[in-house]
C-alpha cells in the first residue's frame, strides 16, 4: 500500500496499478507455474491489507510465508524496482507486520481445534470420503446424537455414537431409515485414518472462535494469521475441507455490512486446486454460493492456484481482481490452459496476452482489477512491487517466541475435554437398568464369562472366618448383580481373556477404594475399552 490509501500491487514504466481497498471484498486469483512469483504477490497484498487495519488469513505451504514477521532487506532485484519506480518516494520501508501463527498440529502455531459438531456430518464425509449411502449412515449419527443431547466434540465421541446408534439401531430405524453395520464399519476404519492424519489434534475443543482472527494491533494494522500448511498439506482433505469450513462459518456468521470502505477480513485460499480436485455437483454449489454472498459480510477471498482453469467457471467469474503469472506452454494442454488465462482479461490492445503470459518473467505478472464503477480494468503488464517484509522464512526461535508472546496463547494452548457423547454413554450405561439394550451382545456374554470365572465355587464344609472381600471380588459381584441379578455359580477353569486381565488389573489398582465411585469408574474403563 506504501502511503496511499489504495493498494499498489505493480507497475511499469507508463503507469501504477492499484487495487481499491473497496472493491477488494470482490474477491480475486493470484495464477501462475511454479516459482514465477506468486508467493511474493500474496505477501505484498496482506502487508497492504494489515496496513490498511484489515485482519489477513492466509496458509504457509512451504514456510516462506512467515518472513512477514520479521524486517525486511534489499537485494539487487528489490534495489533495482525501487530505483526505477521511485517506490520511496512512494512510502515503500523496510518493516515487520503483526502475525498470529497457527498450525492444526500445535507445532509451529497456536493450536487450531474445531469439534465435529461445528464440523458436521457434511464436511466431515468429505474428509473421510464417504458414499453417498456411508455419508447417510453418518447423518443419522448426528442427529441422534443432536436429539438426545449427545454432543460430538471429538472423534471418541463419533466412535461412541456410531456404536451407540448401530446397537440400538432396531429402535431407529423406523424414524431415520435403514442403518447399514456395513456403512458404520467403513466409517470407523476411515476414522483409524483421520487419527493417524491427527484427527485427534484437530478435533476437540477449545474449539477456535473466528472472531479471534479479525484483530487490530495496538498501531491499528491488521493481524495477518499465519497458518502453518507444511505437514497439513499432506492430508489435503484435511486442509482443503477446514479451510472451506472456515468460509462456511464466516458466511454463517457475520452479519451483513453491505459496501465498505475497505474488507473486514481478507482470506487467502492457497493451493486452491485441491478444494475443487474431484468436488461432487453439491459442493460445488455450496462454495458458489458461499464467494458470490460472502461479500456482502465484508470478507473478500482471493484464490492461489497454478492456472485459472483450476477454479470452476461459476466461481472463476466471480473473482473481479486477477494476477496472472507465467504460465508455461510446453504441452497441448498447458497451451490449453495458457489460452484460458488469457480469455479471462479484459484485452490490451498493445500486446498479445496469451503470448505475454507464456513470457512473464519471475516477480512480473498481468494484472486487472475492478474500477470506481467495478469494471475489469484494460490488463496491464507489470512488475510486482517487493515486499516490506524478509523473504523467506524466519528463525524457529523468533517464531517460538512470537507464539509465547500471544495474547491468545492462555485461550488456546492447553486442550480440555469436557463431558461429551462419550462420557455421557458410559454414564447410561452405569445408570441403565436395562443395560443389556444398550451394549452389544458379544460384551456382555464376555463380561458375564469373566464374572463367573471369578466367583467362588460354594463350600458344604464347615464355614470358615469370613474374610475381608478382595476389588476382584466386589467389581464381579456388583458387574453380576448389575448385568444379570445372578446367584453365585460354579467356577469354571478357562484361560483368561483380554477382558478379564483388563479387569484384574483395575482392579489392583483400586484394592484399598470399593467406594462406589471409584467401581463406577472402573466400570466406565472397561465398557470403554470393549467398545
Amino acid at each position: 500500500m506504501f502511503a496511499e490509501e489504495k493498494i499498489l500491487i505493480g507497475c511499469n514504466e507508463n503507469t501504477d496499478v492499484f487495487l481499491l481497498p473497496k472493491l477488494a471484498n470482490r474477491h480475486g486469483l493470484i495464477a501462475g507455474a511454479t516459482g514465477t512469483g506468486k508467493t511474493v504477490t500474496l505477501k505484498v497484498l496482506a502487508e497492504s491489507f494489515s496496513d490498511l487495519g484489515v485482519p489477513v488469513f492466509l496458509a504457509d505451504m512451504k514456510g516462506d510465508v512467515s518472513g512477514l514477521a520479521k524486517v525486511g532487506s534489499g537485494n539487487d532485484f528489490i534495489t533495482n524496482n525501487r530505483e526505477k519506480y521511485g517506490l520511496d518516494a512512494k512510502g515503500f520501508k523496510f518493516k515487520e507486520y503483526p502475525v498470529e501463527f497457527w498450525d492444526l498440529f500445535g507445532e509451529k502455531g497456536l493450536p487450531v481445534r474445531v469439534t465435529l459438531s461445528e464440523m458436521g456430518p457434511v464436511l466431515l464425509s468429505k474428509i473421510l470420503n464417504l458414499s453417498e449411502a456411508q455419508a447417510g449412515v453418518l447423518n443419522i449419527v448426528f442427529r441422534v446424537a443432536d436429539e438426545h443431547s449427545l454432543p460430538i466434540i471429538d472423534l471418541k465421541d463419533l466412535k461412541s455414537m456410531i456404536n451407540y446408534v448401530v446397537e440400538n439401531k432396531d429402535q431407529f430405524e423406523s424414524q431415520y431409515g435403514a442403518i447399514a453395520e456395513k456403512s458404520a464399519n467403513t466409517i470407523l476404519r476411515s476414522l483409524i485414518t483421520l487419527e493417524d492424519q491427527g484427527g485427534n489434534d484437530f478435533f476437540g475443543e477449545p474449539a477456535l472462535e473466528l472472531s479471534d482472527f479479525m484483530q487490530v494491533d495496538d498501531n491499528g494494522c491488521g493481524i495477518i494469521n499465519i497458518l502453518d500448511a507444511q505437514k497439513l498439506s499432506l492430508s489435503p482433505e484435511i486442509y482443503s475441507t477446514f479451510l472451506l469450513w472456515m468460509l462456511s462459518e464466516l458466511f454463517e456468521k457475520m452479519p451483513e455490512v453491505g459496501d465498505m470502505d475497505k474488507p473486514k477480513l481478507v482470506f487467502f485460499f492457497d493451493e486452491a486446486h485441491l478444494l475443487f480436485d474431484d468436488m461432487s455437483p453439491e459442493f460445488g454449489k455450496k462454495i458458489e454460493q458461499i464467494v458470490r454472498l460472502i461479500r456482502s459480510k465484508g470478507v473478500g477471498v482471493y484464490f492461489i492456484s497454478q492456472s485459472p482453469a483450476d477454479i470452476p467457471d461459476d466461481i472463476l467469474a466471480q473473482l473481479g481482481n486477477r494476477i496472472q503469472h507465467a504460465l508455461r506452454a510446453y504441452t497441448p494442454k498447458d497451451q490449453k490452459a495458457v489460452k484460458v488465462a488469457a480469455e479471462t482479461f479484459r484485452a490490451n490492445p498493445d500486446f498479445d496476452t496469451a503470448e505475454v503470459i507464456s513470457n512473464l518473467g519471475t516477480g512480473q505478472a498481468l494484472v486487472s482489477v475492478l474500477d470506481e464503477k467495478g469494471v475489469p480494468t484494460v490488463v496491464e503488464q507489470v512488475d510486482i512491487v517487493p515486499p516490506q517484509s524478509h523473504i523467506g522464512a524466519i528463525e524457529d526461535d523468533l517464531r517460538n517466541q512470537l507464539i509465547n508472546i500471544s495474547t491468545l496463547k492462555s485461550k488456546y494452548g492447553e486442550a480440555f475435554d469436557a463431558e461429551s457423547a462419550y462420557e455421557r454413554l458410559l454414564t447410561k450405561i452405569d445408570e441403565n437398568p436395562n443395560i443389556e439394550s444398550e451394549v452389544a451382545p458379544e460384551v456382555l456374554e464376555e463380561v458375564k464369562a469373566q464374572t463367573q470365572q471369578q466367583t467362588p465355587e460354594p463350600q458344604e464344609e464347615a464355614p470358615q472366618q469370613p474374610q475381608q472381600p478382595g476389588a476382584v471380588d466386589v467389581i464381579g459381584g456388583i458387574l453380576g448383580t448389575v448385568l444379570a441379578g445372578q446367584q453365585q455359580t460354579k467356577r469354571r477353569k478357562t484361560r483368561k481373556t483380554t477382558t478379564e486381565k483388563v479387569v484384574e488389573k483395575a482392579a489392583t489398582q483400586a484394592a484399598t477404594t470399593v467406594t462406589r465411585e471409584v467401581t463406577k469408574g472402573i466400570m466406565r474403563g472397561l465398557f470403554g475399552n470393549m467398545k
